[in-house]
């Protein structure tokens, strides 16, 4: 009899590893053993051995073991579920790369699956948990500081996710982390800002918060974006811009630390304040 995992299970294994630890569990088991050193059984007997690996939390030998179904027997009665396995597996030991692959390979592979939903989550999460940085909990490094390709990628996952899936179990979940990489991303994007206004390139900052407003709509970093338009309008002389962009942000964050009541005081150009 075949044995299938479901879509809840999964959701329970792989939600309560992230949202209650926050970054992944490190993987159990070490096995050396390669492919071929693994003993020449049937697919059944095989797929059993990595669901037990999987039930008892020796992951490492879990991946080799789904590796062995997926490559000896790809047409075979336990392929599609090795596969999923496979990727949460993978996250387990921390192998993100190979998370992300093996989730994007069974999305091309099997779109219609009923449980294609998961892997879109997992591409998502492993990203998500690659950008990750353990000194973040303890408020010693800024990630929007960071390289944050891979945060962009989580991000990009998650939207896909909830945009085929709205109503999939990991959708809620997704929804959240997008708010916080919707933050990140956006911060990043204003310490770039921040340089160029710093340079005298400001054009490019007018144009860096700009983008920062049309592609984040509701981050947190809006108004700060909106003062970067303001002073990098001020360097480029052109002051009537200036004020209704300010009358924008006055608008929405009256107390905006650059604000004096209704005047704006420039940092990093050498201008006069302007008053909206």
């Amino acid at each position: 009899m075949r044995v299938m995992l479901t879509g809840t299970r999964f959701g329970a294994f792989a939600l309560a590893v992230t949202l209650l630890s926050g970054c992944a569990l490190f993987g159990g088991g070490n096995d050396d053993e390669s492919d071929d050193d693994l003993p020449q059984v049937s697919e059944q007997e095989l797929y059993q051995q990595a669901r037990a690996s999987l039930e008892s939390g020796r992951y490492s030998s879990a991946v080799e073991e789904l590796e062995a179904v997926d490559s000896r027997f790809p047409f075979g009665d336990y392929a599609e579920q090795a596969q999923l396995e496979l990727i949460y597996a993978y996250y387990q030991t921390d192998n993100w790369e190979a998370a992300r692959a093996s989730a994007g390979r069974f999305i091309r592979l099997q779109p219609d699956h009923p449980q294609v939903d998961y892997a879109y989550y997992m591409r998502g999460l492993s990203a998500y948990q690659a950008g990750r940085f353990s000194l973040e909990r303890l408020r010693l490094v800024d990630l929007s500081r960071r390289d944050l390709g891979a945060s962009r990628d989580a991000y990009s996952d998650f939207s896909e996710l909830i945009q085929r899936y709205p109503d999939s179990e990991y959708a809620p979940d997704a929804r959240q982390r997008i708010i916080y990489l919707r933050n990140v991303l956006a911060a990043q994007e204003l310490h770039v800002a921040d340089f160029y206004l710093r340079k005298g390139a400001y054009l490019a900052a007018v144009q860096r918060g700009r983008w920062v407003i049309e592609n984040y709509p509701e981050s947190t970093a809006n108004r700060d974006a909106l003062a970067v338009m303001v002073e990098g309008y001020l360097g480029l002389g052109m002051r009537d811009r200036a004020r209704e962009v300010l009358s924008t942000l006055i608008e929405n964050d009256p107390r905006h630390e650059r604000l004096s009541g209704r005047t704006f005081r420039p940092l990093h150009v050498n201008a006069d304040s302007i008053s909206a």
